[in-house]
């Protein structure tokens, strides 16, 4: 099983979300930021590490923290931590994806999301908002 950790990053009641490059696995399926944790990493210092690299941006505070296992057709297992990112400092820089954009909830749940993310998004309603 591969572990990983994303950020959910929010503003202005909209929450951000990236979508995957085309020819990648999972091609242009729209995820939260974050990858995989590597050896010894914590899953706060992948989330900082990640979210550097992918985004430029430099995450000061993580709140609560959700975990859940997601298994896909192709036979990946990823345990994924869902941490939500109280403060960051920067303006998110699309370095590595077809695409960042902010939505609402209602955008996000309409979205075509990473299947592994699915029931995560269908469980947020307007509380999850900071």
């Amino acid at each position: 099983m591969t572990r990983a950790a994303v950020a959910i990053l929010q503003e202005n009641r909209r929450v951000l979300v990236c979508q995957r490059k085309k020819n990648s696995r999972y091609e242009l399926k729209w995820e939260f930021p974050g990858g995989k944790i590597e050896s010894g990493e914590s899953v706060e210092d992948c989330v900082k590490r990640e979210l550097r690299e992918e985004l430029a941006v430099e995450v000061d505070a993580i709140g609560r923290r959700e975990s859940q296992v997601n298994r896909y057709d192709d036979g990946g297992v990823f345990e994924v931590t869902y941490c939500f990112v109280l403060k960051f400092t920067g303006r998110p820089i699309n370095n590595v994806f077809e695409e960042i954009r902010w939505v609402t909830l209602t955008e996000l749940q309409s979205m075509d999301i990473l299947e592994g993310n699915k029931a995560f998004v269908s469980q947020l309603d307007e509380g999850f908002f900071l």
